[in-house]
């Protein structure tokens, strides 16, 4: 048997074999990026610095993020998977080992600008290592799971507000630990890589022409919501219940609402049009907004914040999955990346376009409304478009 044929059987065996590494690397640094996305906000004031440098470090997060996903695959491609995940995220501890360290506005300001680098290479590793699968059915499963892992493990990283605080240097040690556990599982462990042979070169052009305008769009939105809700929800919540615990216990029903929703996603992804679904879920998103503004107690607030996760944590990845289905596995790094791109381009501006464009007491949840009304309406005019040209098209 040649060279070449080998590669394949290889590259068949690593598809084959359940991907737990990245998944129990993922759940690791998902806890420590959720209580640090909490922790920042609200650890600011403590350390004597303004409030308003809130939306200014999630926005230099996310424009590493944008960076660090114009370039990712290409490490991902030439390193493989495993050794490109240990990069990323030894990268990421730095970053918060400055943070812990050096207490100034414009430390913190590169330092989340590298981790937002770091963090897009570790997605890119992550994503590409599911759904590079035998089949749309085992990607849709691996997805499931992914999202499981990463919106369980932000909601249980947000309780460190609560239990361990937001000031002293214990909260930076918590964080760091567990960036190092993430480490080290794809250090040691080299279950179901998937082969560089089965990755192929990365098609950036054809790969990028063959993603649908819906997908696009609805990353784009996703990090304009996400990156509002990260970077400010903390904020809004500080002025609406008692203590750190309790704004701990609300952002992790915003992530749980996220989580919740991951095994519905898995069961009808793959039976109902993925951009009627989009449309669903930025409908329910909206309803949840009107819950949170009108919420005249802790419980209603809570069931507002539970729907809102829900909502807004779907779309990324029913855009992830309706890009990639009609993909080949060689394309899947390079769709990933492009998503994450166009993910990043939102989350870049939304902090701050909800801080300043949208004032005043509901200011964050207008903007989240406008968001979500306007892809609401784009999705139902596509899903109208689809059937006109494909009437006969079953789901997507």
């Amino acid at each position: 048997m040649n060279n070449l044929s080998s590669a394949q059987n290889g590259s068949g065996m690593a598809l084959s074999v359940f991907p737990w590494v990245p998944l129990v690397s993922l759940t690791a640094f998902a806890v420590a990026s959720g209580y640090l996305m909490s922790l920042i906000p609200l650890a600011l004031m403590p350390l004597g610095m303004p409030a308003e440098l809130a939306a200014w470090l999630a926005s230099a997060f996310y424009a590493g993020l944008l960076f660090g996903a114009l370039w990712s695959a290409r490490i991902v491609a030439r390193m493989g998977h495993r050794q490109a995940l240990v990069l990323f995220m030894g990268v990421l501890l730095l970053s918060i080992a400055a943070m812990a360290t050096i207490k100034a506005q414009g430390i913190w300001l590169v330092s989340r600008f590298v981790a937002g680098i770091a963090v897009a290479g570790v997605f890119v590793a992550i994503e590409s290592w599911l759904l590079i699968a035998d089949s749309e059915r085992q990607r849709a499963k691996r997805l499931g799971f992914y999202m499981a892992a990463l919106y369980g493990g932000n909601a249980l990283g947000q309780l460190g507000v609560g239990y361990v605080g937001v000031t002293g240097a214990q909260p930076y040690w918590l964080i760091g630990s567990l960036v190092t556990a993430a480490i080290i599982v794809p250090l040691f462990m080299r279950h179901g890589e998937p082969s560089q042979a089965m990755m192929g070169p990365i098609e950036h052009t054809g790969t990028l022409r063959a993603i649908r305008k819906a997908a696009y769009i609805a990353c784009i939105v996703s990090g304009l919501t996400l990156g509002a809700i990260y970077g400010l929800l903390p904020l809004y919540l500080a002025e609406r219940v008692d203590d750190h615990q309790q704004i701990g216990a609300m952002m992790a029903l915003v992530i749980v609402g996220g989580m919740g929703v991951q095994p519905l996603l898995g069961a009808i992804s793959t039976r109902v049009n993925r951009v009627l679904l989009m449309f669903y879920f930025c409908v329910v998103g909206l309803l949840a907004v009107a819950i949170i503004i009108l919420a005249n107690s802790n419980g209603w607030l809570g069931v507002g914040l539970v729907m809102l996760g829900g909502a807004v944590f779907a779309i990324y990845p029913i855009a992830i999955a309706y890009a990639c289905a009609s993909l080949a596995p060689g394309k899947i790094v390079a769709a990933t990346e492009a998503l994450l791109l166009a993910y990043s381009v939102g989350s870049v501006s939304g902090p701050v376009l909800a801080h300043q464009a949208f004032s005043g007491e509901q200011g964050l949840m207008m903007y989240l409304a406008s968001c979500l009304l306007s892809t609401a309406v784009y999705m139902w005019i596509a899903y109208l478009r689809g059937r006109r040209q494909m009437p006969n098209l079953s789901a997507a």
